[in-house]
């Protein structure tokens, strides 16, 4: 168990696996700097009042509702699937690829006939997830035999009738030849805590603290601050290129002429921009990366 003998420390569960990388490069985003030796378990955080440890995204849940850590992340997919009684403090849209939702996906071999959930019926499905797929199954009336996979799962879609699966972008899927019937759910991690850690006043106010900068941190990945000066006649024209629902900042310059602009915009739509502004009249335009914008 977590040694957590000073009132004043903050146990914080980190996802190991295929979102380890992304949440540790989150959390250096919301300003906290994480170590990992390739040995340990136990991440060094720059943060005197946390104390850190990696677990399985899957086990997560079971661990802060068990108050054995006070706070993790982990998806919904594992939380529903675990039963676990825990508090989800946000939602954290990001994933190991990019900043979208995963699908759990029932699929099956391209040159299976099934097409539908009703055609497995009396069939055999594997899956991680086998609670989820098991209510899944029972809703729609359908009497099959939800095995639990030991990973690997897509390799045993040829040895059983179809597999429940995770997928982010279905590329893998594609290059195993399944084909993908229907989508089980939805999953974006969350940061959960545990019930009592969140009724304890400090601990709370550290967790609301994390949420504010994590979530602060996903607002800003894949954008950008683009600064520019433009000249007064050439105004409407350079906010004409801007993106609508973006209200830039304007400032007034030395020079009465002039004026200084500055928007937050996503890094794809800043390649096509700058060259547009450029010729509609701005000048000393500067980009910068951010790390977190709170809303």
């Amino acid at each position: 168990m977590i040694n957590k003998t000073s009132e004043r420390k903050l146990a914080l569960g980190i996802p190991k696996g295929s979102l380890q990388d992304n949440t540790v490069e989150l959390l250096r985003r919301a300003g906290f700097k994480v170590s990992i030796s390739s040995r340990s378990y136990f991440p060094s955080i720059d943060d005197p009042d946390i104390t850190a440890v990696m677990f399985r995204a899957q086990e997560m849940s079971r661990y802060v509702a068990d108050g054995v850590i006070d706070v993790g992340i982990t998806g919904n997919d594992w939380i529903e699937e675990n039963e676990s009684d825990v508090v989800e403090v946000a939602e954290l849209v990001y994933a190991k690829r990019n900043l979208q939702p995963v699908r759990w996906v029932l699929a099956v071999p391209d040159e299976s006939g099934v097409t539908e959930a009703e055609n497995l019926k009396g069939g055999i499905v594997a899956t991680e997830l086998v609670n989820i797929t098991s209510r899944y199954f029972a809703d729609k009336g359908i009497d099959v035999k939800v095995e639990f996979s030991w990973g690997a799962t897509e390799v045993k879609a040829r040895l059983v009738d179809a597999i429940v699966d995770v997928t982010e972008t279905g590329s893998s899927l594609i290059a195993n030849r399944l084909r993908i019937i229907d989508t089980i759910m939805l999953a974006t991690p969350r940061l959960i805590a545990n019930t009592a850690a969140w009724a304890d006043t400090w601990k709370r106010e550290k967790i609301e603290n994390i949420a504010l900068l994590l979530q602060g941190a996903i607002s800003a990945w894949e954008k950008v601050g683009l600064k520019m000066n433009v000249r007064r006649a050439d105004l409407q024209g350079v906010l004409a290129l801007l993106p609508a629902e973006k209200s830039p900042t304007i400032s007034d310059l030395a020079d009465k002429d002039w004026v200084a602009l500055e928007v937050i915009v996503s890094e794809r739509l800043e390649r096509e921009m700058i060259p547009q502004l450029k010729r509609a009249g701005a000048t000393g335009i500067i980009t910068y990366p951010l790390n977190k914008v709170i809303s």
